[in-house]
């Protein structure tokens, strides 16, 4: 049995029920919510829960960040997982994990107890969130792989941005439990439809787990991760004794060498990181390239209402309102950018979008002055959403386009991996940058000029996007005619 072979019985005159991949994708959408939904929405619960625990301030900041850590730590790891030992096994073997955790968090009575559970929440993702990605490029055609990560790009994207709006809506409706008991519900309906509607693709036989491979990295990525994410509340400076912000991460590249020597041993022994992942000049280009997109949004999310909400004395509710035209954009164009990659490619379609991205942002601190209205910034924002619209589909199907199913998993956990890193490292160099410019200007110039450094990490991602290998686009046809897709739809016919 191939990667590509599922458990429909092989039994003639029963009907195929993942003939259709829409309803898979349907199925996977539907749960990642509760991952996509954790990573924002709990941030508006931080003053009900440093009342509802008697929590301290950094008690509360390691709620989130507990949770953020072993997330970005596991991802590669959790991914390769899923090629040995099957991509739907292991998605719901995330989701259960995620949704006890998240049980755990509402019965949370300590601010100790609610970051262990949160850590374990934070398992739980790394081992779900890799697999949807991987399931996404096994199950559709080539012709359809754009469109479909068209959707997954819109629905990630929205999702995410929606968090804290949904989360202030629980809060106040449920407290603050009631951000971690709707994942309860949510996770049930979830594994119901994943049993109904994803395949069951088969792992490789006997595989091997890297173990010493699996410690360097987990190290390696908690030094990094962990330095990014405290970087700034200890100005940059000493976390513990003689041990600074800069000599942990320092320490983190130094085992990342380590593990990268330890892994050119074992390509032939199942390696954590297939190194076919890496020769492949698209996916690593673009790995790198999908870090911008998390800086750009957080930039803007950060620094947008800021504005409205110092300057000119905006709700935090009317500042959500007026934030979400972005999304809401995206949301129509996402499906469409995913088409137009089906038809040209996406090398150039992901520039496009890179592009209106950084013309948004620029936009946003044109318009942004003292006496500006609310509707002045209308054109940034929905430039932000264009570009978000347009750019999220064509780096999955860039990044993917050559990778074989087997290392799918790998591959989506080190895509995954640096896209949250990028999003760490640009919140960093955001808030940084502001907390400097505060120092000699009034909040609305501060905001104005910080505004520019997303903007000009989006428009290094474009020029950065040059470097991919143009590949024809599929059409679904051949050259002699016949159709280029038939394997693909006979193998996803089968799942």
């Amino acid at each position: 049995m191939n990667a590509t072979d599922t458990d429909t019985g092989g039994r003639p005159g029963v009907p195929d029920r993942h003939r259709n991949p829409w309803m898979a994708m349907f199925a996977i959408c539907f749960t990642q919510a509760v991952v996509l939904l954790d990573t924002t929405a709990v941030n508006v619960a931080v003053p009900a829960l440093a009342e509802g625990l008697g929590a301290g301030v950094d008690q509360v900041l390691w709620v989130i960040n507990a949770y953020l850590l072993s997330y970005a730590v596991l991802l590669v790891i959790g991914g390769r997982l899923g090629d040995l030992y099957g991509t739907r096994k292991m998605f719901l073997i995330g989701l259960v994990v995620f949704v006890v955790a998240s049980a755990a968090c509402g019965m949370a009575q300590t601010p100790g107890q609610l970051i262990a559970a949160r850590v374990l929440q934070g398992v739980g993702g790394a081992l779900q969130t890799p697999q949807a990605m991987a399931i996404i490029t096994m199950i559709f055609p080539a012709s359809r792989r754009g469109t479909a990560m068209g959707v997954w790009g819109s629905f990630a994207g929205i999702t995410a941005a929606a968090g804290p709006t949904l989360g202030g809506f629980l809060v106040s409706w449920l407290g603050w439990r009631g951000i971690f008991y709707i994942n309860i519900p949510v996770g049930v309906i979830g594994t119901v439809l994943v049993l109904a509607f994803v395949p069951a693709l088969a792992p490789r036989s006997k595989p091997r787990i890297d173990v010493l491979g699996s410690a360097l990295l987990t190290l390696a990525m908690f030094c990094v991760v962990y330095g990014l994410m405290e970087g700034e509340s200890h100005n940059w400076g000493n976390l513990w004794g003689p041990l600074s912000v800069p000599l942990l991460m320092l320490i983190g590249v130094a085992v990342l060498a380590v593990f990268l020597l330890v892994e050119r041993g074992r390509q032939d022994r199942d390696p954590l990181v297939p190194f076919a992942i890496l020769r492949d000049r698209n996916f690593t280009v673009m790995a790198v390239v999908v870090g911008a997109l998390p800086c750009g949004l957080g930039g803007m999310l950060l620094l947008t209402p800021l504005y409205l909400q110092e300057v000119r004395d905006f709700s935090a509710f009317q500042a959500g309102l007026l934030i979400a035209v972005a999304p809401l954009v995206s949301i129509f164009i996402a499906p469409y950018s995913g088409r137009l990659c089906d038809r040209f490619g996406g090398k150039y379609v992901m520039i496009a979008g890179l592009s209106l991205f950084a013309a948004g942002i620029g936009l946003l601190a044109a318009l942004t002055r003292a006496d500006s209205s609310w509707t002045a910034l209308l054109p940034g924002l929905v430039f932000v959403g264009l570009g978000m619209g347009v750019a999220f589909a064509p780096a999955g199907v860039v990044a993917f386009d050559k990778i074989e199913p087997a290392m799918s998993g790998a591959a989506s956990g080190l895509f995954n991996t640096t896209r949250l890193c990028g999003s760490l490292l640009g919140s960093a160099m955001v808030g940084a940058l502001l907390q400097a410019r505060l120092v000699h200007d009034d909040t609305t110039d501060a905001i104005r000029t910080t505004f520019l450094l997303p903007a000009a990490v989006l428009v290094v991602a474009a020029l950065a996007t040059l470097l991919v290998r143009h590949s024809r686009p599929t059409t679904g046809k051949a050259d002699d005619g016949t159709d280029a897709t038939a394997p693909e739809r006979a193998a996803s016919s089968k799942s």
